[in-house]
């Protein structure tokens, strides 16, 4: 037996509905019982009853069992319309018919919780799986800035006479950087629980994609990255109605990806242009790409690839999938034919030309 994923119906639901199963098949049975037989009834009743046993709970099968024996022997078993049985051979049938439809109603439903119970134990091990996941990553991603911090700012204390301008500054460029990396994963943790949640409400208004792009890059470039960033969006482009926090967050994420999977002298292109009313944005890189075999996992939450050295709780592309999806769109990952990865991102949003805005 398969998994069922069938929604709970309450008991006195349950009742009514075995009963009116049963009585269904016993009508549609009984208006063919001169082709069929009474013996060939019993199996189509016996075979009902286990349908409801994989769906209800063992009371109301019970009750199906009990029922179809009962309807069994008035109407299908000679003589009609009684309960009395002339032939020791009907007799025998008829019980073994009530103890098979008991058995089978019970296994079925034993079964049935069985298997419940091993899903449930699948999933606890899963979610533990997962936290010790995320346990392991946050250990590294947030012990690691927070060690830094605490190691500038002593520094800055015990030795601020002994150090030079640029000693300092140094020290303060490795806090600024260590912050704002502790600030990221944070930020992460928090957007990933709005996604689980459903809490991820867009909040649409008119937005520059020209601007949007601009600002995310300046924010990422100040995280020091070596890598270039080359961004060709048509000053044309028109205003689209999107959550403007969203898209920063998505092309965010996917920069940082960018810097943190390539070569310190890749370059990192962002392309953006409008196809009837879809915002698409491209960001590609010439590194090495992904394993080909991993593709389709890095957008699974606390996936990291396999054989990096590279740290990351693995949090922020399933977070651009998370928001992407949230804005009615799609994000698709592969491997350019140059070299290098390439994401595409499509978000559906009315669009409009800053004369067409003004008019409104």
């Amino acid at each position: 037996m398969g998994r069922l994923n069938i929604k709970k119906v309450k008991k006195g639901y349950q009742y009514l509905l075995s009963v009116l199963v049963i009585c269904i098949v016993s009508s549609v049975c009984y208006a063919f019982a001169s082709l069929t037989g009474y013996r060939v009834v019993a199996y189509i009743l016996l075979i009902t009853v286990s349908l409801i046993a994989v769906v209800f709970d063992i009371f109301p099968v019970l009750l199906a069992a009990v029922l179809s024996a009962l309807i069994w022997d008035y109407f299908f078993i000679p003589p009609h319309f009684t309960f009395q049985v002339n032939s020791a051979e009907d007799s025998f049938l008829l019980l073994m018919y009530f103890v098979i439809a008991m058995v089978n109603a019970v296994l079925t439903y034993k079964i049935r919780q069985m298997e419940k119970a091993a899903t449930l134990r699948e999933e606890k091990e899963n979610t533990v799986k997962l936290y010790n996941t995320l346990l392991n990553s946050l250990s590294h991603e947030l012990r690691t800035p927070i060690a830094t911090i605490i190691g500038a700012t002593d520094n800055l204390q015990l030795n601020n006479a002994g150090l030079t301008a640029h000693n300092k500054n140094e020290l303060v460029g490795e806090i600024a950087k260590a912050s704002f990396r502790l600030n990221q994963q944070v930020e992460n943790l928090l957007n990933m629980s709005r996604i689980e949640a459903g809490f991820i409400q867009p909040k649409k208004d008119w937005c520059d994609i020209n601007e949007i792009i601009y600002d995310t890059v300046k924010r990422v470039e100040e995280n020091r990255i070596t890598q270039k960033i080359s961004i060709n969006v048509n000053p044309d482009i028109p205003l689209f109605k999107t959550d403007k926090g969203m898209v920063e967050q998505i092309l965010y994420n996917l920069l940082i990806n960018a810097s943190r999977y390539t070569p310190a002298n890749a370059s990192i292109d962002i392309v953006a242009m409008s196809h009837a009313d879809v915002l698409n944005i491209m960001v590609a890189d010439n590194g090495t790409g992904f394993p080909q075999d991993e593709i389709g996992e890095v957008f699974n939450k606390f996936y990291r690839l396999k054989n990096t050295k590279t740290g990351g709780t693995g949090l922020g592309l399933s977070i651009v999938k998370g928001f992407a999806e949230a804005l009615g769109g799609t994000v698709h990952l592969q491997n350019a034919s140059t070299g290098g990865a390439k994401f595409t991102i499509e978000i559906p949003a009315e669009t409009s030309y800053l004369k067409n805005l003004k008019n409104e």
